[in-house]
């Protein structure tokens, strides 16, 4: 049965297309753009909520593999590892130090790694804490969570943390943090001797 159009119907579909027209240039708009979080053009809500972790490749920081490399980018707040076989690249979220005066950057190393570390504050961390403990056992109240990757460089390590919400923001005083399950995958392929840099 054909349908003749009265002036009726023609006003009634004439006054729904500005509800249907957005909807079908959205449908037939460009994919999303990425915004770099550090971006300063876009705008403010698309830099907050913006992931900015990018796969990296380490010869753009180490001359050679070796056991492995890892680097630790503050900025983004990941941590990307390489395996030295050439073939294993993990990417993982991390809390970074909370201020610029804590984040110590350039090249070390692993030098040792410990299931279940205790904690000792340094001296700094002392000051400004007084009630610190000299040395906290392993278990739940450790801030170092499960595992910890130490550094060349003292009292800068690698490490777990049993307090998830610090993940992803800038929360150490000047160590590298991942979930503790994370750390413990990172334990297991990272060997002592892998290259570290921190940026």
């Amino acid at each position: 049965m054909a349908q003749t159009f009265t002036r009726r119907r023609l006003l009634a579909a004439a006054s729904a297309l500005p509800l249907v027209t957005p909807a079908i240039l959205r449908a037939q708009g460009t994919e999303p753009q990425i915004v770099d979080s550090s971006d300063e053009t876009a705008p403010e809500f698309a830099r907050r909520n913006v992931s900015s972790f990018r796969a990296m490749d380490w010869r753009d920081h180490f001359d050679t593999l070796g056991l492995g490399a890892i680097v630790c980018d503050t900025q983004s707040k990941a941590l990307h590892y390489w395996g030295g076989d050439g073939e294993t690249y993990r990417l993982y979220p991390t809390s970074v130090p909370r201020s610029d005066d804590l984040t110590k950057r350039g090249y070390t190393e692993i030098v040792r790694k410990k299931v279940g570390p205790t904690w000792t504050p340094t001296a700094s961390m002392h000051e400004r804490f007084p009630d610190l403990p000299d040395v906290m056992p392993a278990g739940p109240e450790n801030p170092l969570g499960t595992h910890a990757m130490y550094l060349g460089w003292p009292a800068y390590l690698i490490h777990g943390t049993h307090d998830t919400r610090k993940i992803g923001r800038r929360s150490s005083d000047g160590c590298i943090g991942l979930y503790n399950e994370k750390i413990e995958e990172l334990f297991a392929l990272a060997e002592i001797g892998t290259q570290v840099r921190l940026i």
